[in-house]
């Protein structure tokens, strides 16, 4: 005769075994998983600073890699493997920051696993070939300051702007402490985002500060491109007014720094630079408003004929005064940049006019690379 407590057990291992028995079923009549297939690394930098960069595209018949900034003029064919997997190696390069994408059968297509972009008229991705020491624009283990991005809603253009707004490490808006302002134009092809994200402006703030050679200072990077309302929408570069970012400039976007943070407002406190299209408007804006900026820094402006600029012939009519009161006038350009020409008569029109300034030329074309380190170049030249 069973015993109470044998009949409890029974009861026990029978609930045991209806609990266990569907999982163990589920387990011995599951389908047999393939092995996960291994995450594809779409871009390598290697010791040797060579650069290989990859992407899938099985059923693609031609693919093939641009990447203009490391002197690749033509996209160059990419070789498929068995996995359906294009791959190309170039270099080695000199440590910098490079663009590149892909062209799949006509299409231009970015690396979907690099999150590095730039962004503007035309996006691409962006990879880092560092050096054997930390580069002047590279992420380093210093003081950083903040990146503000404000909004602010235009009258001029009747839509709300953003710009993006630097302040040096230890920035408190509660002391009695103010600081010079640059102003810092992108070009044709960026927005507001371009000196930040692909100018490294404020990694290249930090590091020269923590190495001593430049004052802290502050710098606006603000929406270049302005468009009216009304103006025909689905293009990057929309209708504008005449002169309707320098309205926007003077009237809204430096009023409105200077009632937000702690900058100096007398012309000593301010410089003006930008490159290409925003290099233009630093000669335009700059040379129309010397009473507010006594540091004017032309980056591979889009500027011809400086003789029959209407604006330069005003402002520069008594070289006397403009040597007297100008602290700065840096003009630069890349010698391979289609702009060099036009960037040295400019320098040669100063000449012949007696006017002081500096022209700094260095190797490279219209490119980030040059930008960033004429940047580099000149922080240290500021208000000093």
């Amino acid at each position: 005769m069973k015993t109470r407590k044998s009949k409890i057990l029974e009861i026990l291992i029978s609930l045991a075994i209806i609990m266990v028995a569907p999982h163990l079923y589920s387990q011995v009549n599951a389908p047999v998983r393939a092995p996960r297939a291994p995450r594809l690394v779409t871009f390598e930098v290697s010791p040797d600073q060579t650069v290989t960069l990859r992407i899938k595209a099985a059923e693609a018949e031609n693919v093939s890699l641009q990447m203009n900034d490391a002197g690749i003029v033509d996209p160059l064919p990419m070789k498929k493997d068995t996995s359906g997997v294009w791959s190309i190696t170039v270099g080695p390069l000199k440590p910098d920051i490079y663009w590149y994408q892909f062209i799949v059968d006509g299409v231009v297509t970015l690396d979907p696993l690099n999150p590095e972009l730039k962004r503007g008229r035309e996006i691409t991705n962006m990879i880092e070939v560092p050096g054997k020491q930390p580069m002047y624009f590279s992420m380093q283990n210093v003081p950083h300051g903040i990146v503000w991005i404000i909004a602010y809603n235009s009258r001029v253009t009747g839509t709300t702007r953003t710009m993006y707004v630097y302040s040096p490490p230890g920035y408190n808006p509660k002391s009695d402490i103010k600081y010079p302002v640059l102003y810092l134009l992108h070009g044709g092809g960026d927005t507001e985002e371009g000196w930040y994200e692909i100018g490294k402006a404020n990694r290249i703030a930090d590091n020269l500060l923590a190495e001593g050679k430049i004052k802290p200072m502050f710098i606006v990077m603000p929406l270049g491109h302005a468009s009216f309302q009304g103006a025909e929408p689905g293009g990057f570069m929309q209708q504008q007014g005449p002169n309707a970012f320098e309205q926007d400039f003077l009237t809204e976007i430096m009023p409105l720094v200077e009632k937000t943070f702690n900058v100096l407002t007398d012309r000593t406190g301010r410089a003006i630079s930008g490159l290409s299209m925003g290099g233009g408007q630093t000669i335009s804006i700059g040379f129309s408003n010397m009473d507010k900026f006594a540091y004017i820094l032309p980056l591979s402006a889009a500027s011809r004929n400086p003789d029959q600029n209407p604006v330069l012939q005003k402002n520069l009519s008594d070289p006397a005064r403009v040597n007297k009161d100008m602290k700065l006038l840096w003009i630069a350009c890349g010698t391979e940049d289609g702009l060099f020409a036009p960037a040295k008569e400019f320098s040669d029109f100063l000449d012949k006019k007696g006017i002081t300034h500096t022209f700094f030329e260095t190797p490279g074309g219209h490119s980030w690379l040059v930008w960033r380190l004429c940047l580099n170049e000149f922080l240290p030249l500021l208000f000093k």
